[in-house]
């Protein structure tokens, strides 16, 4: 299975909570989703969630001057993405203790 399918499910969590610690904007989010070790990702892949992140009003953005050239759109995470990013939290820490304890346990199998 490509990591890529895995991935896409989870990426709209590890953006919140990017922009949760500080406000990004698109390209300096994809150099920290890629200091982390996503390295199949690529704006192609970020920008247009952004963007659907923005249309459900989990995230905001302003421009904002740059030193090094043009400006730049910032995101910035509004109460509603405050609340589906502690949403998402929950759901993934209790899906992967689910995961590791199945692929780390002896098997259950009912009636038996």
């Amino acid at each position: 299975m490509k990591e890529t399918k895995l991935l896409k499910g989870v990426l709209e969590g590890c953006v919140l909570s990017i922009i949760a610690d500080r406000e990004v904007y698109g390209y300096e989010l994809v150099q920290i989703l890629k200091s982390y070790g996503f390295t199949t990702i690529v704006a192609g892949t970020v920008y247009p969630l952004l963007q659907k992140l923005e249309k459900q009003q989990f995230i905001e953005s302003k421009i904002l001057p740059s030193h090094d050239g043009p400006d730049r759109k910032y995101f910035f995470l509004t109460k509603e993405g405050q609340l589906y990013l502690q949403e998402f939290d929950n759901q993934w820490n209790g899906l992967v203790k689910k995961v590791n304890h199945l692929l780390t346990s002896e098997r259950m199998y009912p009636d038996e």
